[in-house]
């Protein structure tokens, strides 16, 4: 079918609220570029946000996929557990570098990563309340909403959130909130919302993601560490977006050597395939009573099977290293932007995990949601996926497979120093 078809299909069909704006279907891809039903070919800078860091259909993946078809696709591993399923959690548990010996629960996504972390650290605890972060994004299922550090789109018509959930400032130096004063707020929050007798966990990414790039200093992440061991609280680190690979090493919080009582990952997991974990100290992820935790597709088959090969796959083509490599070269182009157009602030990455603000004006930092928007429609145009984020909306975030080839990825950048070029004349 092509495009037009299935955008009438979409419009008569497919709720609104769960509708992509994009009128291109994808039809094929492969590694950093797909072709839609139309036979247009795009480059992919953004990865199904996050979720292929080695690429479209890399062929390890599917060959393991494939396999483990000719075998079995479900029983529901709680009813006839199989081999993948452990030796996912086997490989994870040397791979997370949380306190001591780890355990593993697998569940389909992000957000069912999440509710199961606070689920254990509730029952671990004997506490309710959960502290997260301004700017975090943690899923769309009810309790994760109420865990995101924005409103808008992801609460807004969905009625009261559920409580004992708080918040407290993100370090973020450039929109003025100081590390120093991202503790004070937290402390505050422990003193005039969430007492610490009653608080389970504090929930953060290490780099936010939807809340726009910004990666907490290793400084800020140790203070976490230590107010949690003083007041008996959990500490809960979210690697679903930047966790396998993205920043250049296996997850974001290894630059800080700072060790959580519990992971969570998904996204790139799998490169494609539902899965998630949720990574402990096994005296926490043993809290709570059999059959607490599952689900009926959680760790399936199919998705240990490409987990597993994912794993492979950073060990034999150095994938970290690769992310490194990539997150200089998008830094050098960058700073190049960054010296060239008064639109372009704010540079950053940590390993490919990279990003830049779009303003109005450098010197008061004034975002400009606007110009992001219409650059991320103009690359489109112009045959390149790109997506923005962050609470402003004036984030350009760069999302692309590790492993995209070196002419596809200064093609991609050439389209975007193009677009802004015709937007900033």
């Amino acid at each position: 079918m092509s495009n037009a078809e299935l955008n009438k299909l979409k419009q008569k069909y497919v709720a609104n609220g769960a509708a992509s704006p994009a009128t291109a279907f994808a039809d094929h891809a492969e590694n950093a570029e797909v072709w839609d039903a139309d036979g247009n070919r795009f480059i992919d800078f953004a990865g199904g946000i996050g979720v292929l860091n080695i690429g479209h259909r890399h062929p390890k993946v599917v060959a393991a996929v494939k396999a483990q078809l000719d075998k079995v696709m479900h029983t529901c591993q709680t009813v006839m557990p199989y081999e993948g399923y452990v030796r996912v959690a086997e490989r994870l548990s040397h791979l997370v570098p949380v306190r001591g010996h780890a355990k593993v629960m697998l569940a389909n996504s992000g957000a069912e990563a999440l509710e199961n972390a606070v689920k254990i650290a509730r029952a671990a605890t004997g506490r309710s309340n959960v502290i997260c972060f301004d700017g975090g994004y943690h899923g769309r299922t009810f309790f994760t909403m109420a865990m995101n550090g924005k409103v808008a789109p992801y609460q807004t018509d969905f009625g009261p959130m559920p409580g004992t959930v708080f918040r407290a400032p993100y370090p973020v130096d450039y929109h003025g909130v100081s590390e120093d004063e991202a503790i004070r707020g937290l402390m505050m929050t422990l003193k005039t919302d969430a007492g610490p007798a009653n608080t389970a966990a504090i929930v953060l990414e290490p780099v936010l993601g939807e809340g726009g790039f910004y990666p907490a200093p290793a400084s800020f992440l140790e203070k976490i560490r230590i107010i949690c061991d003083e007041l008996g609280i959990l500490m809960i680190i979210d690697e679903v977006q930047s966790g396998f690979g993205r920043t250049g090493k296996m997850f974001a919080i290894e630059h800080s050597g700072v060790e959580p009582d519990i992971m969570t990952m998904a996204k790139s997991m799998a490169d494609g395939m539902p899965i998630s974990a949720v990574v402990g100290t096994d005296k926490i992820m043993d809290a709570s009573g059999p059959n607490s935790l599952g689900g009926t597709y959680t760790g399936s088959p199919t998705a240990c099977a490409a987990a597993l090969a994912v794993m492979d796959v950073f060990e034999e083509e150095n994938i970290l290293e690769r992310s490194q490599a990539l997150g200089e070269k998008l830094a050098k182009r960058f700073h190049q932007w960054q010296a060239r157009y008064d639109a372009v602030d704010n540079v950053r990455h940590m390993g490919a995990m990279a990003a830049f603000e779009l303003v109005s004006d450098k010197h008061a930092k004034t975002p400009n949601a606007e110009l992001a928007g219409a650059l991320c429609k103009k690359a489109r145009e112009e045959g390149l996926i790109l997506l923005s984020c962050g609470m402003h909306g004036n984030t350009i975030r760069f999302l692309m497979p590790i492993t995209i080839e070196d002419d596809v990825l200064n093609e991609g950048l050439d389209i975007i120093e193009s677009c802004l070029e015709a937007l900033t004349d």
